[in-house]
C-alpha cells in the first residue's frame, strides 16, 4: 500500500524543482493531523468535490441558461473541463497535479445564478450600499467561512496554496478577489495556480465556440476572419463542413485546443528554462514582485490570434439577440428577487434572516446578496415564479 509519505517521496523524484511539493505546503489555518494515505492537496480536492457549492455548479449558467437545452455547458462541466486541461498542462511541466486539480475544481464555486449576468446584477445592486460582489472573493468566502462541514471550524480549512489560487484567480472574465487576510493578499501564487488561470481561458474560448456553433448563434462564416480559426480549418477534412457539420464542429474544437496547448507548453517550458526557478518559494516571490510577467502562457503571436478570435466571439456570439435576451431576463430575475427581499425580508428562510435581530441597511444588502448568490439558475427561476406568478403553486 502506498502511504502519504510514499507519495510525498515520489513527488520529490518526479516533480520539477519549481513545483509545489505537498510536504512544503504553508499548511492550514486550523491545525489538523496528516492523513495516512492522502497528501494535503488530495484532501483539499476531496473536500471541494464533497461540498454543497460544488454540487450546485451543475445548475449554474456558463453561457446558456439550463432551460435552453441539455447539450450546453454548465459551470460544473466547464469546471471539469478546466481541471482536465490544467492537469494535462501540469503533467507536461512537471507540476503538482493534485494541487492543480484542487484549485481548478474550486475556481468557480462563487458564481451566482446566471453566470456573469448574475454577477453584474448583484454587483450593481449592492453597490448602492457601498458593497461589491466578486465571484472569486465569494469562492474564497465559501471555502473559508460559508461551508460548514466540520465541528471545529467554519469552511473547509484548505491549504494556503489552494486559498491563494482561488483568491487570485485571474482571466479576461475573472478579477482577483480582495481579502481581509493580508497574509494571503501579499502571498504570491504558485505555478500550479497560474496553470489553472490559463486552462480556464483556453477552455472558455474553445468550448464557447462549440456551444455557439451548436446553438447556431454563430456560424463558421462568422469566424473566418480569425487566423487561428483558419489554421484549425486547415487541420480538418474540408469535406466535413458540407457533409457532416456535427463532426466538423467536433474536429474544429479539437484542433483549436490542440494548437493552443502545443503553443502554451512550448512557450511555458521555454520561460521556465529561462527563469531557472530552484524552488516553489522563488516562484511565489517572483509573482509577488512581478505580478504581470507571464511564465505559464501563450506565445505573443498566438496570444494575439486568441485575442482576435475572442473579439469575434464578443461581437458575433455574446452580443447575439438570443444570448442578450437570456442575459436581460437573468438580470431581471435577480433584480426582482432582491427588491422583494429588501421590502419584506421576512420572506427569507429563518436560518438566513433572523426576525429578532436588528439589521442595518448594509447588513440586509449583504444577507440578501449572499442568499441569492447561493441559488442555482433553477432555484432562482422557481423562486421568481412563486413570488411573481399568482397561478404558480407554492
Amino acid at each position: 500500500m502506498r502511504t502519504r509519505t510514499d507519495i510525498e517521496a515520489l513527488e520529490d523524484k518526479i516533480l520539477a524543482a519549481y513545483a509545489m511539493k505537498s510536504r512544503d505546503s504553508g499548511g492550514r489555518e486550523h491545525k489538523e493531523d496528516q492523513h495516512a494515505v492522502r497528501t494535503c492537496y488530495q484532501r483539499d480536492r476531496d473536500r471541494i468535490v464533497h461540498c454543497e457549492a460544488f454540487r450546485k455548479l451543475e445548475y449554474k449558467t456558463q453561457v446558456f441558461v439550463i432551460f435552453e437545452g441539455d447539450y450546453y455547458r454548465t459551470r460544473l462541466t466547464h469546471t471539469i473541463e478546466v481541471a482536465q486541461i490544467a492537469r494535462t498542462i501540469g503533467r507536461s511541466l512537471q507540476l503538482n497535479e493534485d494541487l492543480i486539480e484542487a484549485i481548478a475544481l474550486a475556481h468557480d464555486l462563487g458564481h451566482p445564478p446566471f453566470g456573469h449576468a448574475g454577477e453584474e446584477a448583484l454587483d450593481r445592486i449592492i453597490s448602492e450600499a457601498g458593497l461589491k460582489f466578486n465571484h472569486n472573493q465569494r469562492s474564497f468566502e465559501i471555502v473559508t467561512k460559508l461551508e460548514k462541514r466540520y465541528p471545529g471550524f467554519d469552511g473547509l480549512n484548505l491549504t494556503k496554496e489552494v486559498l491563494v489560487g482561488i483568491l487570485k484567480h485571474s482571466t479576461v472574465y475573472d478579477k482577483p478577489g480582495d481579502s481581509q487576510y493580508n497574509k494571503l493578499v501579499d502571498e504570491g501564487p504558485v505555478l500550479e495556480a497560474k496553470v489553472v488561470d490559463i486552462a480556464d481561458s483556453l477552455a472558455y474560448l474553445s468550448h464557447d465556440i462549440d456551444d455557439g456553433l451548436t446553438s447556431e448563434c454563430i456560424s463558421p462564416n462568422d469566424l473566418k476572419e480569425s487566423s487561428l480559426w483558419q489554421k484549425a480549418c486547415q487541420r480538418v477534412d474540408p469535406l466535413l463542413e458540407a457533409n457532416d457539420r456535427e463532426m466538423f464542429k467536433y474536429q474544429i474544437v479539437k484542433a483549436l485546443i490542440d494548437m493552443q496547448m502545443r503553443d502554451l507548453l512550448a512557450f511555458s517550458n521555454k520561460r521556465l528554462e529561462e527563469m531557472k526557478f530552484r524552488s516553489s518559494k522563488e516562484v511565489k516571490d517572483f509573482h509577488c514582485t512581478h505580478p504581470k510577467d507571464v511564465i505559464v502562457g501563450f506565445s505573443p503571436d498566438v496570444k494575439k490570434e486568441r485575442d482576435d478570435l475572442q473579439s469575434l466571439l464578443n461581437e458575433k456570439f455574446y452580443r447575439h439577440s438570443r444570448v442578450l435576451r437570456m442575459t436581460d431576463k437573468a438580470k431581471r430575475i435577480i433584480n426582482d428577487l432582491f427588491k422583494v427581499y429588501m421590502e419584506t425580508p421576512e420572506q427569507l428562510p429563518e436560518r438566513i434572516f433572523n426576525r429578532d435581530a436588528r439589521h442595518t441597511r448594509n447588513e440586509k444588502y449583504q444577507i440578501i446578496c449572499d442568499y441569492i448568490a447561493s441559488m442555482t439558475d433553477r432555484s432562482a427561476i422557481d423562486e421568481h415564479k412563486k413570488l411573481f406568478n399568482p397561478y404558480e403553486k407554492v
